[in-house]
């Protein structure tokens, strides 16, 4: 992950700096000195303040940088998140950079733990999906555990789930639960989910071999508790009830017993955190 993040640190200061900060060339003197905190506007949860960290000192390894409220933390409006003091001119060259990661990943813990708060006392955990920022897929998904969310597959390569358009292309269930042994021998510890359209499919597929999980897509929620009252008191497989999920449905689909609930829009649609960088000059007297 450490390469990933260096990479993406790179490819933003490359895509916002280009040949050289203009502004800042110009207008600031070069042995101007500044302190700046950046501030969270809005009451939040907080992640990717060690990222915009590491984009300040990207910059300029000279500066001086301090985290007050670290990732995971809940800040109400007017919090002090950091301090960045040094030339003022490496301050803006990197602030906005800086800020879109921080401010993103900030958005994306937030929504997840309002997600979170409305299934504290139920049995269902929140989980995130691979809709994410291309490149940005395991800051995002840490972003969601920062809010109190579950992680689901980071990809296809971390878990087998079959899905409704690989299903149009099988043999049937013989063909499936064939295809769930080879997988099975082959990869012992991969966990397989199957999709479930309808109860009948749940049915079926409760009666196979090696599922793990089995994901209730775009069910009523008489269909939701059928479904779990069909599974019994087995703690296999887990449930997933997935589709159209929002803050105003999430609690009633966590009280019909699932285990866990995919929310697609803690990703995709999550508002950035509104957080700005306040700046003080600073003098050498």
């Amino acid at each position: 992950m450490q390469d990933s993040i260096a990479t993406l640190i790179a490819l933003a200061l490359a895509e916002d700096i280009g040949e050289g900060d203009v502004t800042s060339r110009y207008f600031i003197p070069e042995d101007r000195r500044a302190r700046a905190f950046a501030t969270a506007r809005r009451a939040g949860v907080i992640s990717g303040a060690a990222l915009a960290a590491r984009v300040f000192l990207a910059v300029d390894p000279s500066l001086d940088v301090e985290i007050f409220i670290p990732d995971g933390s809940h800040v109400a409006a007017g919090a002090l998140l950091m301090r960045i003091e040094g030339s003022a001119r490496s301050i803006l060259t990197a602030e906005r950079s800086a800020l879109n990661f921080l401010q993103r990943l900030s958005g994306i813990a937030t929504l997840t733990s309002a997600y979170v708060a409305l299934v504290k006392d139920t049995s269902a955990h929140i989980l995130d999906t691979r809709k994410t920022t291309p490149g940005y897929r395991l800051l995002e998904k840490r972003a969601v555990v920062h809010g109190g969310g579950t992680n689901h597959r980071l990809g296809l390569y971390d878990r087998a789930m079959v899905k409704d358009n690989h299903l149009v292309a099988d043999g049937g269930v013989p063909a499936l639960q064939a295809a769930i042994h080879r997988l099975k021998a082959d990869h012992p510890n991969m966990e397989v989910e199957l999709e479930a359209d309808s109860l009948e499919q749940v049915r079926a597929f409760l009666a196979m071999d090696g599922v793990d999980h089995l994901l209730l897509d775009n069910m009523t929620l008489d269909e939701l508790r059928a479904a779990v009252t069909a599974r019994g008191e087995h703690p296999t497989p887990q449930l997933e009830a997935s589709g159209g999920v929002t803050l105003g449905s999430v609690r009633d689909i966590a009280l019909t017993g699932v285990d866990f609930i995919s929310v697609g829009a803690i990703t995709h649609s999550a508002p950035a955190l509104d957080i700005a960088l306040d700046f003080q000059p600073l003098t050498d007297s």
